[in-house]
């Protein structure tokens, strides 16, 4: 069955007219009859009853006419689907963040102002370290990611610094230091070190691991944590102190003080990442909103 006879059926079932209906549809009237007729034979049941005035369904004609209904309204669907898809409209965006980006309200504010403007996209969020978003990137499981800079393995993507941040110190709040203001490593080399684990963050353990060891900081007995997250909740339980994003201060654990770090310097960035030669239409959109297009 050609799919034309469908619209064709339709329209005359609505107008109840040949004429009206093939005016509607754009055809001559004789052409339109033929085809009606094609479409019966092929059925095997007259669909229509002709009239003086127009037509009118026969029974077969009423139940044929609901299920040719919702066939274009499926088929209508679909092409609309589709072309949503080609333009970026629609579809999915699997986006990656870390632990650690979840308290940085740039992030956030960006996937949200995408939903907003973007509402037939589906957005999947997925949590993991660093290590893991540049696997499931490289293998297609995530679209984009946000990563914190420096991250080697973050070099073979296309990247989009957002921002830097810079990294406080965490301490409790019975801790000498902890009425202080700003703080300098030095001040802390009486105090265990809570630091995170190196495959969370390879990068940004290197850099912080190295200013700790330059400011005379015992690394050789630190503690560890299992996320820069839990970090805090080590130094809430009087475990030593943390070197955290500062975003992260928006976490008020019970007895933890945060401090801005006056020397060394010590910060971390705020990055996108996705595949290079990208294709997908709702990346594009993602990255044509961060560059305001």
């Amino acid at each position: 069955m050609e799919f034309r006879y469908l619209r064709y059926f339709v329209a005359v079932a609505r107008k109840r007219h040949f004429t009206k209906a093939a005016k509607v549809l754009g055809i001559s009237q004789p052409p339109l009859s033929q085809q009606i007729k094609r479409l019966e034979e092929e059925v095997g049941t007259p669909l229509f009853r002709r009239l003086t005035r127009g037509v009118e369904l026969t029974e077969a004609g009423e139940a044929f006419y609901e299920d040719a209904c919702k066939i274009l309204k499926m088929s209508d669907a679909a092409l609309e689907k589709a072309r949503g898809i080609a333009r970026g409209l629609n579809g999915t965006l699997s986006i990656g963040i870390t632990s650690s980006d979840a308290f940085h309200p740039k992030i956030f504010a960006l996937i949200r102002q995408y939903q907003v403007h973007n509402r037939a996209v589906t957005v999947h969020q997925v949590e993991a370290n660093m290590s893991c978003l540049m696997t499931m990137l490289a293998e297609g499981e995530l679209d984009i990611a946000f990563v914190r800079l420096p991250c080697e393995s973050s070099k073979a993507f296309n990247q989009k610094i957002l921002g830097r941040e810079p990294m406080v110190v965490a301490l409790h709040r019975d801790h000498p230091e902890a009425k202080s203001g700003a703080l300098r490593l030095e001040q802390l080399r009486d105090t265990p070190m809570i630091l995170f684990p190196q495959e969370v963050a390879p990068g940004l353990y290197d850099r912080v691991y190295g200013c700790c060891e330059r400011a005379g900081i015992d690394m050789q007995h630190t503690l560890q944590s299992s996320q820069l997250s839990s970090s805090l909740s080590m130094v809430s339980a009087g475990g030593g102190f943390a070197l955290v994003p500062e975003s992260m201060a928006a976490i008020s654990p019970p007895n933890v003080t945060y401090h801005l770090l006056t020397s060394p310097e010590l910060y971390t960035e705020i990055a996108l990442c996705w595949r290079r030669f990208e294709r997908s239409k709702t990346v594009k959109l993602f990255l044509a909103m961060l560059n305001g297009d």
